[in-house]
């Protein structure tokens, strides 16, 4: 697929942005259903607050969400690691 603009929409303004397939696409839209949904939360929280005011504690957020993520696979890929490890240590005593 060629490179293919979309138009998404982050607290009520438009942005055209381009997509060089479907999937990138599905998560940008994804992305910014997740922005938006934050900064609507964030709004009803704190009502007399600017969205250009809340936008950095959305942004801030979607980071800390997303380094936990990564502390998760990294937990995992050490996980399943040690148990290779150990499967394999194990195989070489039934030998």
């Amino acid at each position: 697929m060629a490179a293919q603009k979309i138009t998404i929409s982050l607290a009520g303004r438009n942005y055209i942005l381009s997509a060089s397939s479907e999937e990138e696409e599905r998560r940008i839209r994804l992305a910014a259903d997740a922005v938006n949904a934050r900064l609507s939360s964030y709004t009803t929280s704190f009502p007399g607050c600017k969205e250009s005011d809340l936008m950095p504690f959305v942004a801030l957020n979607e980071c800390i969400a997303r380094l936990s993520l990564e502390d998760g696979r990294k937990a995992l890929e050490d996980e399943a690691l040690k148990l290779l490890e150990d499967t394999q240590s194990y195989l070489k005593t039934r030998k």
